[in-house]
């Protein structure tokens, strides 16, 4: 499983020129217009993690294959997108398709770059894709309650159920509030998942700087801050200018230096990663030997029969069990070998949860 995110805002606030420099592609068109992104754009990336690369090195793998990352450039949504403004509201359609929102931000001043609005404002930008997006959910479930209707007049208990979970949602909407800051019981969110509803879906705001502010942001990213810390939700800032000047550069020695000039740790794509790992409770597994060292991911709290099924279908279904060596014990003791010798080594069932960097072999019959 891949993470899968698509990424929103409002034309002109770098989304397109994020997504070309994240995935080192030229798919999305970038363009000092509004709407220069036709139809939904995708790109996978390696997600760099350099445990992989000591694993490989241990184990003296021929190759060395990362897990992906994939993102779905979407067209600026406009004010009233909703009711078919701009281009319509086809793409949010494309929205509902992924299991995250980056949602990117215009925190720069640029007189070169129009702002369809007029003036930057990131907060105000950022209510008008919130309130499309409750306009777009709560449009559908008007439609499904309409669907239910000959279901609840005849009493029927599973309607009846649905229709109470939906009046809850479709009111905390009206009152100006994505779905995602509403709490449900277990069983709610049972019937909620079922109606695929885009704010119900975790967001990652990008604040979108010029070069100067990479580093320490502004007055624009500090009230992206606040706002964040109010939600309870995750932020980053980059600079789409620095990540398409890393992209263009050839190797990860060039890519650290150009960094370290500009006073930076790591790159847009890492925090983006860093934070959207978090954001979907994700974990990276390994798996490795003389041929291939490789990253997988999965969700937390998964299981060995389920991690394997990541790897194929049939080694979930003929699992028997997984032989496991903890990340810092296969380092500590020079691979498997060493991590045998010094009983690190385990044999774990079907009921094992799987633990990030954990490296694993799965022993599977079928």
């Amino acid at each position: 499983m891949g993470f899968n995110c698509g990424i929103v805002g409002l034309p002109n606030v770098g989304k397109s020129t994020i997504f070309n420099a994240l995935t080192a592609t030229a798919k999305a068109e970038s363009a000092n217009y509004p709407f220069c992104t036709i139809e939904p754009n995708v790109g996978k990336v390696g997600v760099h993690d350099p445990r992989l690369k000591k694993i490989a090195n241990i184990a003296k793998s021929q190759k060395v294959i990362p897990t992906t990352l994939e993102f779905v450039d979407i067209a600026g949504l406009v004010r009233g997108a909703s009711k078919g403004e701009g281009l319509g509201n086809q793409f949010l359609g494309h929205i509902g398709s992924v299991d995250a929102i980056v949602h990117v931000l215009r925190c720069f001043e640029n007189s070169d770059i129009t702002h369809v609005e007029t003036t930057v404002d990131p907060l105000r930008d950022k209510e008008i894709i919130d309130t499309e997006l409750m306009i777009s959910d709560m449009e559908m479930l008007t439609k499904r309650k309409e669907s239910i209707a000959k279901k609840l007049k005849a009493n029927d208990s599973e309607a009846k159920a649905e229709t109470t979970v939906l009046e809850k949602i479709l009111s905390h909407l009206e009152a100006g509030h994505p779905v995602r800051s509403l709490s449900l019981s277990d069983e709610e969110s049972v019937y909620a998942k079922t109606f695929g509803l885009i704010t119900s879906k975790p967001v990652l705001y990008v604040c979108n700087v010029n070069e100067d502010d990479a580093k320490t942001g502004n007055a624009l990213t500090n009230s992206v801050a606040e706002m964040a810390q109010e939600e309870k939700a995750s932020y980053v800032i980059i600079s789409a200018a620095i990540e398409e000047e890393i992209s263009s550069l050839e190797n990860e020695e060039e890519k650290k230096m150009f960094l370290e000039e500009l006073g930076l740790t790591s790159s847009g794509l890492d925090k983006v990663i860093s934070e959207g790992y978090q954001l979907l409770g994700l974990i990276t597994f390994f798996t490795c030997g003389p041929k291939e060292a490789r990253a997988w991911t999965l969700r937390k709290n998964k299981t060995a029969p389920q991690a394997a099924g990541q790897i194929h279908t049939d080694f979930e279904r003929g699992f028997i069990r997984a032989e496991t060596i903890s990340y810092d014990d296969y380092v500590a003791h020079g691979g498997e070998q060493g991590a045998k010798e010094a009983g690190k080594y385990r044999s774990e069932g079907k009921d094992y949860v799987i633990q990030d960097g954990d490296i694993l072999l799965f022993r599977f019959n079928v």
